[in-house]
């Protein structure tokens, strides 16, 4: 929770901001382990690949695996040998392109790209394949345009159940459970003012959670030796209580009694806002970081694309 705590201090503090033509978009890029499919080195490149496609058609999809996935399957068309020196291959493939919801696995847009690579070995001339592939055509914008609009659909209609499940789990005080949930209901979402309210108010409670625990333990750090050690081991505590939370104004008045008494052997501040910085922004972006640190330590689902095989 502590590392959680952190990444979300780290991201409020220096506010990563999202270029303006980027839109966030709950979408993971998913290649299968099949080596048949994918030989050695090709599934990483092509899941790079499939990153720029998103990116390169305005989408910052997600770190981890998630529920919607853009995944790919290949189907080899011809192949030819080049006499040398040195030989090569080539390859003419068909690259069939998916957005899919893989834990109903249903298909929500496909289209289908011919792709056509060059190289000293089978393996190389894959790789130069995937290398080839457009990352933006009106067909691939469609596809896109597509899926995004399906995933949209979606929230529209579980928000509420997100929601309201994400409010049971702040009674338990699953925090980041909670932000995980609420910060997946995209933007373009109808219900996206509904999950930012109420993603905030989570946030508050988070805040003000974190900053009793963390309080308590500053003081039991400095009652236990009142010197620079116990000020030193007080101020990791307090370096992670901000502004806005509840019990900031106590953390400063612990803050003014040890630096009282240690005075200049302490070089520690409490942390505070700067006037020209967005701070809704800010907490915005915090806030959804900390989700995206809950989905990122969670088990994987075991994710199985065959289905779309059968459909070829």
């Amino acid at each position: 929770m502590k590392k959680l705590f952190s990444i979300a201090l780290a991201a409020l503090m220096s506010a990563t901001m999202w270029a303006a033509e980027t839109q966030y978009l709950p979408i993971s890029v998913y290649a299968g382990d099949d080596s048949e499919t994918f030989p050695k080195g090709a599934k990483a490149m092509m899941e790079n690949k499939l990153t720029q496609l998103l990116t390169k058609n305005g989408i910052a999809g997600l770190d981890y695996q998630g529920q919607f996935l853009l995944t790919v399957t290949t189907t080899p068309l011809d192949k030819d040998v080049i006499p040398g020196p040195p030989m090569k291959v080539s390859e003419t493939m068909e690259m069939n392109l998916y957005i899919i919801d893989a834990y109903a696995k249903t298909i929500f847009s496909a289209t289908t790209m011919k792709v056509k690579g060059l190289g000293e070995t089978e393996n190389k001339c894959y790789l130069n394949a995937i290398s080839r592939m457009p990352l933006q055509s009106p067909a691939i914008s469609k596809f896109i345009h597509d899926g995004k609009t399906k995933i949209i659909e979606y929230y529209d209609h579980e928000a509420d159940n997100l929601i309201k499940r994400a409010r049971f789990l702040t009674a338990q005080k699953d925090y980041e459970e909670a932000l995980y949930l609420v910060t997946l209901i995209p933007q373009q979402s109808k219900k996206y003012d509904e999950a930012l309210a109420a993603g905030l108010e989570i946030y508050q409670a988070y805040l003000d959670y974190r900053c009793m625990i963390n309080l308590a333990a500053a003081r039991q750090a400095w009652a236990a030796e009142q010197n620079k050690i116990g000020a030193t081991a007080a101020g990791e505590y307090l370096a992670n209580i901000l502004p806005d939370a509840k019990c900031y104004g106590e953390a400063m008045e612990l803050y003014q009694e040890i630096k009282g008494k240690v005075l200049d052997d302490w070089k520690f501040e409490m942390k505070k806002y700067q006037d020209t910085v967005d701070l809704e922004k800010q907490r915005i972006d915090a806030m959804r970081q900390v989700g995206v640190a809950f989905g990122n330590h969670q088990p994987q689902k075991e994710i199985n694309i065959e289905f779309l095989r059968t459909i070829l």
